[in-house]
């Protein structure tokens, strides 16, 4: 008599809940069991801004920016404090860091040099999706008597302070201007390595806010003070004079971005046609 096979629930039901290749390629993010992040685009309400804009040195300004970007004439540096209450699939936090003016193929961006914020999940979407460059610290924004203070504190040091006349003078217009600052391109240097620790990722990626909708914008005068700290270089680029601050309220839907040079691809072409990069 031949012997019969007998499936078992346990059989059963190992087929019923088995991973398959469809349903893992439609999570957001890992790890498969509860994702870091939610599936985009993200709609940002009641953003806050705080950014002091001031000159440093153009040298520095031009070893700070990843080829083929270059520096425009005039060595500046825009320093953020961003307050982020109702992040869709983020919640709420606080974000801190350097931005740099800059030109690409003749278009004026922002390249992001350096991020410091304090909420895991923006953390990872930031620098997978988009290769924003994000590191854990504790960033605060808020206001203090009759001054707009920002600081940042990393590995229990206070590294940057911001401070500005809480508005003194609310900009003309409709908001166009605020507007007009957060429609630039946006240039982050997205670097990711693969499994053998090599760069399977660098690359220069676009991003451009959509749907915003300013909600108030003030300046006034203000004053930056950074601190050398070696993971956490913000005072790399030191404060020669500040040229003004800036304080504005906003809603914006951060949506997905686009390539818009490939290293990798670069340097494969080099490689194919014997030539070095000069």
């Amino acid at each position: 008599m031949a012997a019969c096979s007998v499936v078992g629930p346990d059989s059963r039901l190992k087929k019923e809940i088995a991973m398959r290749r469809e349903d893992l390629l439609k999570l957001p993010s890992m790890p498969a069991a509860g994702p870091s992040y939610p599936a985009g685009p993200y709609r940002f309400i009641n953003r806050e801004f705080l950014v002091i804009t001031y000159e440093t040195d153009a040298a520095l300004i031009r070893a700070g920016l990843p080829e083929p970007l270059e520096p425009v004439e005039q060595p500046i540096v825009h320093y953020e404090w961003i307050k982020m209450p109702d992040s869709s699939g983020f919640g709420s936090y606080t974000e801190s860091g350097l931005v740099i003016p800059a030109r690409l193929n003749g278009e004026e961006v922002n390249f992001v040099s350096q991020m410091y914020l304090d909420d895991d999940p923006p953390i990872a979407a930031g620098r997978e999706i988009w290769g924003f460059p994000k590191k854990y610290a504790h960033p605060k924004l808020e206001i203090v008597k009759d001054t707009l203070t920002g600081t940042l504190e990393y590995a229990g040091q206070q590294v940057a302070m911001g401070t500005m006349g809480y508005k003194h003078e609310s900009m003309a217009g409709n908001g166009e201007l605020t507007r007009a600052t957060l429609s630039k391109t946006q240039i982050n240097l997205k670097m990711i390595p693969g499994v053998d620790g090599r760069l399977e990722i660098c690359q220069l990626v676009a991003i451009n806010l959509a749907d915003i909708v300013v909600k108030g914008s003030w300046i006034g005068p203000g004053r930056l003070h950074l601190v050398p700290h070696v993971n956490a270089p913000v005072a790399d680029f030191p404060v020669r004079r500040v040229v003004g601050a800036h304080h504005f309220l906003a809603d914006l839907t951060l949506p997905f971005g686009r390539v818009v040079h490939n290293y990798n691809n670069e340097a494969e072409q080099f490689a194919a046609t014997g030539l070095a990069a000069e």
